[in-house]
């Protein structure tokens, strides 16, 4: 067994070398069939290929624009920085959009769509991000450090999915954190959810302001409702917030909100929303305990149910990921570190996603038998 940030995972056959090979804007190959998966020294097979190996990619945000299938993922680098439990060895400092015209089909890697040099206002870590589109407009919404290491949220513009995308001279007004998704509702409004603690400094607004002083990991909550998303409508233009981010409140099965100690249910980064039917599907990644989990509301501000997990832990750190309905069928996006077995170097891999007809969602484990 291999310990990885606090989660013990069995080890697996890596399936090529650790280090990246050049990127290259050009078709992969077809996906291989269940049948031709490699076996992992556990006996179990891998349940689907990476989008790509040209590159390590993460964090991917699908979305189906002009009827092709576009993910937005981190695009990971081997910096050199160790492992910690804050994300510095997370240093992405550009990213790369995935094009397909149908899952288990020919990937493309766009070429680099926006660069932190290109940012005026950010220094480093460009972090897990999101797209959305308006009135002929593409939108890539982006976390970053600032010149003074604290997170915001930028906007950058491009005429088509996959750019070059041009960014605001300054971070949206009153953003923070990391992790921006941005849903559309069938009228027309789009939301940003967006933040998550330790290296997301979530914990470091929790009194409405930026404090400095409090740790990186120091919550001092467990008894405590937890610290939890945020979200906010946007304005017309896309670019700002059009009022005050609200709490994205999860409620247990008692009514109640989450507890801060609670590490299995809790919200610690990655929303993503999903509607199905009448049915608002806010989702996270539960960060040290490895889970995706769901909660269900009536609205796009929740409050939220808890519902369950959905993904069981994969190989390395937590898992950022994205649903989107595509060809009659729910898929789910996440990624994974079987290719490189370093928590920082990792792949987008896709499969299908059930919902049972109560509403549920059936558990993906990411190996199977």
């Amino acid at each position: 067994m291999r310990r990885l940030l606090g989660f013990t995972l069995p080890v697996v056959g890596m399936l090529m070398a650790a280090g990246p090979a050049p990127a290259q804007d050009k078709p992969a190959q077809e996906k291989p069939t269940a049948a031709s998966e490699p076996v992992a020294l556990n006996g179990k097979h891998f349940l689907s290929q990476p989008l790509v190996s040209e590159i390590y990619t993460a964090d991917p945000s699908a979305h189906v624009f002009g009827g092709k299938i576009y993910v937005y993922p981190s695009h990971d680098i081997d910096a050199g920085i160790p492992d910690d439990d804050l994300g510095s060895q997370y240093a992405m400092r550009d990213y790369r959009v995935l094009s397909m015209d149908r899952i288990g089909g020919p990937v493309t890697i766009g070429g680099v769509a926006l660069s932190v040099e290109q940012v005026p206002w950010a220094k480093e870590f460009m972090w897990a991000p999101d797209a959305a589109f308006k009135n002929g407009t593409y939108y890539l919404y982006f976390p970053a450090k600032d010149k003074d290491g604290v997170f915001h949220i930028g906007v950058a513009t491009g005429a088509t999915p996959t750019g070059p995308f041009k960014a605001e001279a300054k971070p949206i007004p009153g953003s923070f954190s990391i992790d921006p998704a941005v849903f559309t509702d069938a009228d027309g409004a789009s939301y940003m959810y967006y933040g998550g603690i330790w290296g997301g400094q979530l914990q470091k607004w929790a009194k409405g302001h930026y404090d400095a002083s409090v740790g990186d990991t120091d919550l001092k909550q467990d008894a405590l409702p937890a610290l939890t998303a945020k979200v906010a409508k946007l304005s017309p233009d896309m670019k700002s917030f059009a009022e005050k981010p609200r709490d994205v409140v999860i409620l247990g099965e008692d009514g109640k909100p989450l507890l801060g100690g609670d590490h299995d249910r809790r919200f610690f980064e990655a929303s993503w929303m999903y509607k199905r039917g009448g049915t608002y599907y806010f989702t996270y990644s539960t960060g040290d305990t490895h889970f995706l989990a769901y909660a269900t509301g009536d609205n796009p501000y929740g409050p939220f149910k808890y519902q369950g997990h959905f993904l069981l832990p994969v190989q390395g750190w937590t898992t950022h990921h994205s649903i989107v309905d595509w060809g009659g069928k729910t898929w789910l996006f996440y990624a994974d570190n079987q290719l490189s077995g370093k928590n920082h170097l990792r792949n987008v891999k896709v499969t299908e996603l059930h919902v049972n007809a109560d509403g549920s969602i059936q558990m993906v484990d990411p190996f199977v038998p």
